[in-house]
């Protein structure tokens, strides 16, 4: 099974990817700029694209611009940041009828390349800065997103978790920007980063769909200028010995317990090990079948949730659980105890089997969307490896129960986060 895979060219400074396929009804630009994580940046980062989408110096207020991909027979457009390892990621996406299906002949690829550079490259201003109004708006939206993390306290526990763990480490950023820099930031400050980003960050622009390449190059010659540029790299940070393990308590106004655990696998996305560290983290507590879930939710009825995930390019394993207050120790104990029967290989060829059918479903299902396909080809960017689905699928079949008992010997525990309402009785 052949999984489509996307065509690469230089450009002047950026990478156009061009994924040719009938599998999708629409055509989808995505154009990705990507940077490292610091202190600095990460609040203009979290803020700049959302003054981008607001409005064009073509299309001066929101209602003009929705109005226009109205016109475009219901297009769609989204900006998104995201942290990927060290790196925030900002996303422009605009997806848009294929034209074959349509009765008339209006050039809709080329018009989505033209609003794509409409908003990346003509922004409304007033002269070195941008529009003060539309600044104002945006800080005012990205403060209550900031603001909302602690009011959703199964993300805040996630995010503090994060926090203590990668202490003095990039990836303990919080990709929406922090509150104190937010009220820094003024129209000027933000015109000048812009203008910074668009020559330094590493870009890379997907087109998706039943597509010519050969017409999709042309427009992005004509619509997309950039200047040379050398992306700045962080060297990989994702190995680190654990010395001792930390436990953070905190107290707050919650009903249910939020039980956040992080450990260092010391593998990231590319390595060998990588497969067989899915397959355990598929096991221990990725999906329904898992031994948190059968064991903490079910059998002992401690959580109401329990789970775990990968962060694939910092190599970290997170174990989020919604708990009874009191049941802090308890539930401790058959996490710690469900690690240790990965680490012993106490798991059967059957789930080892049904684990991967459900690894091979998931990526399926994310690129049954044009956006899915997107993030599984840019994981290769972000790692500088290429790495096809179809490498993934046979690397994960190949994968055996000792490869597996392998990876659980590099996986240490880090940190313990607990958000509690009361204080806990040791």
């Amino acid at each position: 099974m052949s999984i489509a895979s996307d065509t690469i060219t230089e450009k002047s400074g950026y990478k156009l990817h061009v994924v040719r396929t009938d599998k999708y009804k629409t055509n989808t630009l995505v154009l990705k700029m990507k940077a490292p994580l610091t202190k600095e940046d990460v609040t203009y980062r979290a803020l700049l694209p959302y003054v981008l989408q607001s409005n064009t110096s073509k299309y001066p207020t929101t209602p003009e611009l929705r109005s226009y991909l109205d016109d475009l027979y219901g297009a769609g457009f989204y900006v998104d940041v995201a942290k990927k390892g060290e790196y925030q990621i900002i996303s422009f996406t605009i997806d848009i009828v294929n034209e074959k299906f349509l009765s008339d002949s209006t050039p809709l690829l080329e018009k989505a390349f033209g609003l794509l550079s409409e908003v990346i490259f003509h922004p409304k201003k007033n002269g070195e800065a941008f529009d003060a109004k539309t600044v104002s708006n945006e800080i005012r939206s990205l403060r209550q997103r900031i603001q909302s993390i602690s009011d959703d306290k199964m993300r805040y526990s996630a995010t503090r978790l994060v926090e203590e763990m990668c202490k003095n480490e990039p990836y303990a950023l919080e990709a929406s920007g922090n509150l104190q820099d937010l009220e820094t930031i003024t129209p000027e400050s933000l015109f000048t980063y812009y203008k910074k980003m668009l020559n330094e960050d590493e870009i890379d622009l997907y087109v998706i769909g039943d597509i010519d390449e050969k017409e999709v190059e042309a427009l992005a010659d004509k619509y997309v200028s950039l200047k040379e540029r050398v992306p700045v790299s962080p060297p990989r940070n994702t190995d680190k010995d654990v010395d001792k393990e930390k436990e953070i308590i905190e107290n707050s106004d919650v009903k249910q317990g939020k039980l956040n655990i992080g450990y260092r696998t010391n593998v990231a996305y590319g390595d060998q090990e990588y497969y067989a560290l899915q397959l355990f983290n598929g096991i221990f507590g990725g999906f329904s079948h898992s031994k948190l879930f059968i064991n903490v939710r079910e059998k002992a009825s401690l959580a109401y949730y329990a789970a775990s995930r990968l962060e694939s390019h910092k190599g970290l394993l997170m174990v989020m659980a919604g708990i009874e207050n009191a049941n802090y120790k308890q539930a401790l104990e058959i996490i710690h105890a469900q690690m240790n029967e990965m680490k012993q290989g106490n798991f059967s060829e059957e789930e080892l089997d049904q684990t991967k059918a459900v690894v091979k479903n998931q990526l399926l299902e994310t690129i049954d969307v044009s956006r899915g396909l997107v993030e599984i080809l840019y994981h290769n960017v972000i790692s500088g490896l290429d790495i096809t689905l179809d490498d993934w699928f046979a690397k994960t079949e190949r994968t055996t129960k000792e490869e597996i008992v392998a990876i659980g010997q590099k996986i240490q525990l880090d940190t313990i986060y607990f958000l509690t309402e009361a204080e806990v009785q040791g």
